[in-house]
């Protein structure tokens, strides 16, 4: 009991020091001494970070995209596709740390996109963007394809 409170304190105290702790515990098979409540909210945090990530990346993919391919404006296109390359490259390194988020793409792309367009549509009120994606909805596709 008193090492389940002094982990409890632990967490609230040090957060790093918490979770070398933890590790330490599960590598040597203490599960008895973990505190699974936090264990699982602090799992289940990371899931969140990485979704969220995932999810703003996609966004400023989308903007970008959207800008390169519509707006007239020749003097800013190397700056928005150096910015298209990397989301794609930070986007291709979530999904090789975690494949599954592939799925996660199918749920998140018509907001990713809606929200994309409504924020290039504010920042460039002459140009019309299409109000539907035209391009495909593959993800490989949209990570690797050269639009314009």
């Amino acid at each position: 009991m008193v090492q389940a409170i002094n982990s409890r304190n632990l967490y609230e105290q040090d957060l790093m020091a918490w979770y070398e702790d933890t590790i330490a515990k599960l590598k040597t098979g203490n599960f008895s001494n973990i505190d699974i409540n936090k264990l699982i909210e602090e799992i289940e945090g990371l899931a969140g970070r990485d979704r969220r990530e995932f999810k703003s990346r996609l966004r400023v993919l989308l903007a970008h995209l959207l800008k390169r391919i519509y707006v007239n404006s020749p003097d800013d296109y190397r700056g928005w596709e150096i910015t298209v390359r990397s989301q794609r490259q930070q986007l291709l390194d979530l999904l090789e740390q975690s494949p599954s988020l592939r799925n996660y793409f199918a749920e998140i792309f018509t907001k990713c996109w809606n929200d994309a367009r409504t924020e290039v549509t504010e920042d460039y009120p002459q140009t019309e963007f299409p109000s539907e994606w035209t391009f495909s909805y593959e993800i490989d596709t949209l990570l690797n394809k050269k639009f314009w």
